[in-house]
């Protein structure tokens, strides 16, 4: 038997993603956590993360800040365009959130590194 993916209202849908990203801002990393499943999946730019545990792991030590420039809802997928802010860089990108009852279950982001990965390389 399959298993069933019940489908949500889309504002409940984009309601919960919101809520994730003002969560990270408010560096309410519990909060955050609370809108994701144990078994998270991440996949960025620069890497990817298995489970919420190591993703909010960096989540915590990055302090990203982000800036919604647009929300997309489509059933259970959410995609924002944001500027996201980390050690005082700021950066555009696109993250592509997948819900399963009214939590998101995994995400994928994707950005232009170069500014970061210069930053990095002059420490």
């Amino acid at each position: 038997m399959a298993q069933y993916e019940s489908q949500l209202p889309e504002a409940s849908t984009k309601e919960t993603v919101l809520s994730f990203i003002e969560a990270l801002n408010k560096e309410d990393f519990a909060q955050a956590r609370r809108l994701v499943h144990d078994d998270l999946t991440f996949i960025g730019a620069l890497g990817t993360r298995n489970g919420a545990d190591a993703y909010f792991a960096d989540m915590e030590r990055m302090k990203m800040k982000y800036v919604i420039q647009r929300a997309f809802v489509e059933g259970n997928d959410v995609c924002l365009l944001y500027d996201f802010t980390i050690d005082g860089i700021t950066v555009f990108g696109c993250g592509w959130y997948q819900l399963i009852d009214n939590r998101i279950r995994s995400f994928k982001v994707i950005f232009d590194p170069r500014p970061l990965l210069e930053e990095a390389n002059k420490k």
